[in-house]
């Protein structure tokens, strides 16, 4: 008797996680098989899905200031390379920015970060293709590289960086991002052959030496030890990489509405006005002159080396002029998009 009630009982739980099961497919709350044009099934399979992402209901300046820093520590999971599994890849159009850069502008009255912008294999952060990289850029004078590349150096080199110098972290950064490449779309996809030649490979760089050190870095863990006789590095004079097409007039009217707009908000957040006030009285400047030198830029530099904030005689500049002014520059992010987003469909 024990055991009918016990079958009776399973049979009932099958029967309802059936129904539910056919309920959830009608509604589409679970995917099902896809259907090919012929009508047949064709085969499920697995699907890597990301974590759906929901925006914090408040600004974290410290938060967002680590994950602009983005230091290299651990590997990344990404979905890179994934992709229905009837479709055939071709190629692959990677845009990247520059990695970790010292600060174009600095604090006045203040001493620049002391941050050390040579290249070495044994400090933090590191990478295990980092050695052989220093090794395979000082063979690059086979490589073809337009106008003013030739000049520039393959990798970071002074022991106090230059403004705007790339840094080792920079460096470390495309050294992983060109190792993830690799394994997706080298070893997974077989993107290019094992005799490819530049007809494969296009490369294109501002003239900056962080953007071409960047792009080599990237282009070293992608290819380790590639041919220099089939590197070709076009110049892109352009920023945006819109090479002859960069005019556009309604564009220009309408970024220039957007910095009246912006500065017009910025001068109405009290708080913000009182940190500048207060960094300008420790520097010793005027409060116009201190907003003109961008401090945000230098201050990022320290913060993500981990380095001090500049001192004077008058105090120091502190984590909390730093929260302030990276909250305001994140409000400012967030209402330029939503801006651009309505000129986008007003103005196709």
């Amino acid at each position: 008797m024990f055991f009918r009630n016990r079958f009776l009982f399973l049979l009932a739980l099958a029967a309802l996680l059936a129904f539910l099961s056919l309920s959830l497919q009608f509604l589409h709350l679970i995917p099902v098989k896809p259907i090919k044009d012929d009508g047949l099934h064709s085969k499920n399979r697995k699907r890597i899905m990301p974590n759906p992402l929901t925006e914090s209901p408040a600004i974290d300046p410290i938060y967002e200031a680590q994950f602009y820093c983005n230091v290299p520590s651990i590997s990344e999971r990404s979905m890179e390379g994934h992709g229905p599994h009837y479709f055939k890849l071709i190629s692959v159009h990677v845009l990247i920015r520059h990695g970790d850069r010292y600060p174009l502008y600095a604090i006045p009255r203040t001493k620049r970060p002391d941050i050390d912008c040579t290249l070495m294999p044994n400090r933090k952060p590191s990478h295990p293709l980092l050695e052989a990289f220093i090794s395979h850029m000082s063979k690059g004078s086979e490589a073809q590289m337009d106008g003013s590349l030739n000049s520039l150096p393959r990798y970071p080199s002074h022991s106090l960086c230059e403004m705007g110098e790339l840094t080792q972290t920079g460096i470390v950064q495309h050294l992983q991002n060109g190792q993830l490449l690799r394994d997706i779309y080298i070893k997974k996809h077989n993107l290019l052959p094992i005799d490819w030649t530049n007809k494969h490979l296009y490369l294109e760089t501002t003239g900056k030496s962080r953007t071409l050190q960047s792009g080599l870095a990237l282009l070293y863990s992608f290819l380790p030890d590639f041919d220099w006789k089939k590197i070709n590095f076009r110049n892109q004079w352009s920023t945006i990489f819109c090479s002859g097409h960069c005019e556009c007039q309604r564009r220009n009217h309408y970024l220039e509405e957007e910095q009246r707009h912006q500065y017009s908000l910025r001068v109405k957040k009290i708080d913000l006005e009182k940190t500048y006030a207060d960094m300008a009285r420790i520097v010793g400047i005027p409060t116009r002159q201190l907003r003109a030198s961008n401090p945000i830029d230098s201050m990022l530099c320290h913060f993500c080396h981990n380095a001090s904030f500049p001192c004077t005689k008058n105090g120091c500049i502190d984590i909390e002029h730093f929260k302030v002014i990276k909250k305001h520059q994140l409000e400012d992010e967030k209402d330029t998009n939503k801006v651009f987003v309505i000129f986008f469909f007003i103005f196709p």
